[in-house]
């Protein structure tokens, strides 16, 4: 099963690729992505990474976070499922009694 990281605070010069390389060390990755911003294509300062054993991922926390990459001190921890607003705002007032 696989495991995804958040990596927090990057430096803006760090990549893709950067990213890999600095968690690789600690096991097989499936993806390794810097965010960047839509319209300026310039990174967000966060990304994430995605190893392939859970337990690779958990000595990937436990060894990287609050250590240096790129002159930056990184935050890392398991990535949260994003929650999905699947509601329509169908302009009722939610049980008001229509």
């Amino acid at each position: 099963m696989s495991k995804k990281l958040f990596v927090g605070s990057l430096s803006w010069g760090t990549n893709d690729d950067a990213l890999r390389d600095a968690f690789s060390v600690h096991g097989e990755i499936s993806e390794a992505v810097v965010i960047s911003d839509r319209d300026t294509g310039r990174s967000r300062g966060f990304g994430f990474v995605t190893f392939e054993e859970d337990e690779a991922a958990d000595k990937a926390v436990a060894a990287l976070n609050g250590t240096d990459l790129d002159g930056r001190t990184i935050r890392v921890d398991v990535a949260q499922a994003k929650e999905r607003n699947r509601g329509g705002g169908g302009g009722y007032g939610g049980g008001s009694g229509w």
